[in-house]
Parts: structure tokens; C-alpha cells; sequence
């Protein structure tokens, strides 16, 4: 997806240990266009699939999931990674791993999830891969099958995408980066 890719080269900034931060566009400040074009691609790379919901993961992912939901007329449901006194006591939770980090935990009410929903797991990044496997973990625990992944950016450096494509997940990213380098240039793969 060129655009995003212009959009990375000109606006993104990389910052120390190879992050990428792109908060003029997608995670901060939201370019909506550009939300509704990954949206369109996603649409069309999971045609005939019948996907009948989005999941995401609090508070990045929902913006993308929100522009996919409408494409493809579906709820859009998002794990919470805070507790909140309206939570129900009924719900699905699984706790995201990194490692030298505690981890937080996710959570989904259950009325929000079934054995009959078909997901499409949406994120803003893929990195090494943790949020999206305890995700697909939530969904498995309620029966759901999840149908694949629609990733913004995908860091394929980080080899995430690599060993859940092994495992048999379907990942669709828009763009993959193969390396940032120390001097912030960054490589796209083909």
C-alpha cells in the first residue's frame, strides 16, 4: 500500500530501539482517509470469508477497526486492557505477555463473543506478535473462530508475523517493514 508507505517516509519519526512512531496519521491523530483505504484493502483481501465481527485491543487498534467494521458491516468489539466499574463480572480474559514486562491483562464481556462469530482480529502494529496471540487466545476460549489478522504495519524484523503465519494464522498486513536502521532509514518488503 504505497500511500501508507509515503506516509510512514515522510511523517513517521524512529525513535531508539527501532521504534516507529506514527502518531500524526494513525495512532494520535488519525488520518480517517487513510483508515477507510485499509479498510477497502482488508474488505477485499477477506471477500467471501463472512466475517461478522471486529476485534481489536484497546485504544490503538480501535480506529482502523472502527473504518473495517463499517466496510465490512459488522460489530466492532475491543478487548479492554483497564478495569472499569461497568465491566460485568462474566467475561473473557487472557493476560498479554512481553518480555521483562509484567504483562496486563484483556478483557471482553462474554455476551460480546460466541461460538458463532467468525473475527477478523485488526491492529495498528505487529511487532512480535503478543497482543494478537493473546487475542486470538480470547477468541478461541469463547468458541469463536477467528478468520485472520489485518495489520497497519507490520515490523517483520520482529518476526511476529512469521511464527503466527507458521501456526497457521492468516495475517494481512499493509505494509511490512524488513529493518529500520540506526539511522532511522527504513526498508519495505515487496
Amino acid at each position: 500500500m504505497q500511500k501508507l508507505i509515503d506516509k510512514i517516509l515522510k511523517f513517521g519519526e524512529v525513535y531508539p530501539d527501532r521504534v516507529l512512531k506514527v502518531d500524526s496519521f494513525l495512532n494520535h491523530q488519525v488520518d480517517m482517509d487513510l483508515m477507510s483505504e485499509i479498510a477497502e484493502e482488508l474488505y477485499s483481501r477477506y471477500l467471501g470469508t463472512d466475517i461478522n465481527k471486529i476485534l481489536t485491543l484497546e485504544v490503538s487498534g480501535i480506529p482502523v477497526a472502527c473504518a473495517c467494521a463499517q466496510v465490512f458491516n459488522v460489530p466492532i468489539v475491543y478487548a479492554k486492557k483497564t478495569e472499569t466499574k461497568n465491566l460485568p463480572d462474566d467475561v473473557y480474559t487472557n493476560t498479554v505477555f512481553k518480555p521483562n514486562d509484567k504483562g496486563y491483562d484483556i478483557t471482553v464481556a462474554k455476551k460480546f463473543l460466541s461460538p458463532e462469530d467468525r473475527i477478523l482480529i485488526v491492529d495498528d502494529f505487529l511487532a512480535k506478535g503478543y497482543a494478537l496471540k493473546s487475542l486470538i487466545e480470547l477468541s478461541k476460549a469463547a468458541g469463536a473462530t477467528v478468520v485472520g489478522a489485518g495489520i497497519v504495519i507490520e515490523k517483520g524484523f520482529e518476526h511476529g508475523g512469521d511464527e503466527l503465519r507458521k501456526d497457521g494464522v492468516r495475517v494481512e498486513s499493509m505494509v511490512i517493514m524488513d529493518e529500520i536502521k540506526d539511522d532511522g532509514q527504513i526498508s519495505f518488503r515487496n
